[in-house]
């Protein structure tokens, strides 16, 4: 007798069943994405603070990052900046040297979800690859400052990882670390005045 297959599907607090294998738009909620992003911690939990790091707080940072560098850019790529990390609602966040000892499921499991993500909010499938090394630029900016703020990394030991930001990309910028329900609300709130700008 065949083995009966692993469940692949997670049911979200909206009710839908995400099937992690075969991700369709329609199994997409914002609210799910928002929710699960807020209480993801990114650097591993290892960040200074009385509350974890998420990966909707860096999302919000991204963007915000992403239109500093590119102020000219259409809001649906400052949409697809905001949502570069959504996959995360329900696979996590893996350091970069997990990442490489997973090996290429992680990244086939990732870019699936992506796929139904930008299909269900109105963006291609796959960016074009000048947008997505714009948002990879936003990101490396971002994980500088994570690094340097919150992470204890002198700037030097952060800038040998991730570059060194351009001073006024940066000036003014500074993460603050709150609670998850304030963190989802801004996320939402963000994703909300791009999806009317669209």
């Amino acid at each position: 007798m065949p083995a009966k297959p692993a469940r692949a599907w997670q049911r979200m607090l909206s009710g839908r069943r995400l099937d992690l294998l075969d991700p369709t738009p329609v199994d997409i909620e914002i609210e799910d994405i928002a929710h699960g992003l807020a209480f993801v911690a990114r650097w591993n939990g290892q960040t200074r603070g009385d509350f974890a790091y998420s990966v909707a707080e860096h999302s919000l940072l991204v963007e915000d990052i992403f239109s500093r560098m590119y102020p000219k850019a259409p809001v649906k790529w400052r949409l697809a900046a905001l949502l570069h990390d959504a996959p995360e609602y329900v696979i996590g966040d893996m350091i970069s040297p997990v990442k490489a000892a997973v090996g290429a499921g992680y990244g086939e499991l990732d870019q699936r979800l992506t796929t139904a993500i930008h299909l269900r909010f109105g963006l291609p499938a796959a960016l074009p690859k000048t947008v997505k090394a714009q948002i990879k630029r936003a990101d490396k900016v971002s994980a500088w400052m994570e690094a340097v703020q919150i992470a204890g990394f002198q700037e030097k030991e952060a800038s040998r990882f991730f570059g060194t930001p351009k001073p006024e990309i940066v000036d003014g910028l500074e993460i603050v670390l709150r609670p998850p329900v304030e963190t989802r609300m801004a996320f939402l709130g963000r994703h909300a005045e791009l999806m009317i700008q669209l």
